[in-house]
């Protein structure tokens, strides 16, 4: 077979002869197409990390979930690549971050703090906690708790991307991608996880509940939505924060059940 030459080809004749023909000229052609996702989920989820963590190291990973995207997708079945491997970028510079074991032993032992609190509280009064009452349960100041979430807000960026059961690799944004049928079983769980979610995010505030949306669903940075809001990036940032460790609680309770089926 003559090389081929991807420049000519379409995206969908580059598909079909990376999958039907395993034409590895194809793959790097889809890769060099696709990297531009590589480049805007890293400058995503850079927003709020410390700054020894390299923008470079979290391209490199993003790059490896891209070819793994790239390698799994099955594009006969009519669904949006973009959204695809954008989970599964996100999901490799996640694991990258894991790895290098980013978040300093303090920042995980205040997030978990916050989050039980926060479970504790709202399982008990029912209701949307104020940071009043958060306050006085972990014996800090407002101003103290405050700064608390914003110390720990570099923590919640992986929270909604762990796995729903440690042994399993599925998460909870990812229900979003259907990469094969799922059996009865599965479906029932997904049914009550999204359930969870959702009156999670029905506990949010109203401030809470724009900034989940527009940075989870409308792909918004941290910093575009401070201008849509009208507030500052680092009060964005602990409103991210709150809503992240609200929903974690929910999330956890959710689990606990799973096990125990």
């Amino acid at each position: 077979m003559a090389e081929l030459k991807t420049p000519h080809l379409t995206n969908i004749q580059m598909w079909q002869a990376w999958k039907e023909h395993g034409e590895i000229e194809a793959k790097k052609g889809l890769i060099e197409h696709y990297l531009p996702l590589v480049d805007y989920v890293t400058n995503r989820m850079a927003i709020g990390l410390p700054k020894n963590v390299l923008r470079d190291d979290l391209a490199s990973n993003g790059v490896m979930g891209l070819i793994d995207a790239i390698e799994k997708f099955d594009y006969l079945r009519g669904l949006q690549f973009e959204t695809y491997a954008s989970w599964r970028i996100r999901g490799a510079i996640i694991d990258g971050l894991r790895q290098g074991d980013w978040v300093p032993r303090s920042v995980r032992e205040k997030a978990k703090r916050v989050e039980d609190a926060y479970q504790l509280l709202e399982q008990q009064y029912m209701r949307t906690v104020t940071d009043t009452e958060i306050s006085q349960y972990l014996g800090v100041s407002e101003r103290e708790f405050a700064t608390m979430l914003q110390d720990i807000s570099v923590a919640t960026i992986c929270s909604l991307e762990d796995p729903i059961r440690e042994e399993e690799t599925e998460t909870r944004l990812s229900l979003l991608i259907d990469d094969k049928a799922k059996n009865p079983d599965y479906k029932v769980h997904e049914y009550y996880l999204k359930e969870s979610l959702a009156k999670g995010i029905e506990r949010l505030t109203e401030k809470e509940r724009i900034v989940v949306s527009l940075f989870y669903y409308e792909e918004l940075s941290l910093s575009e939505i401070a201008e849509v809001m009208s507030l500052s990036p680092s009060r964005i940032s602990q409103l991210h924060s709150k809503a992240i460790l609200r929903l974690r609680g929910v999330l956890a309770k959710h689990k606990e059940q799973l096990l125990q089926h």
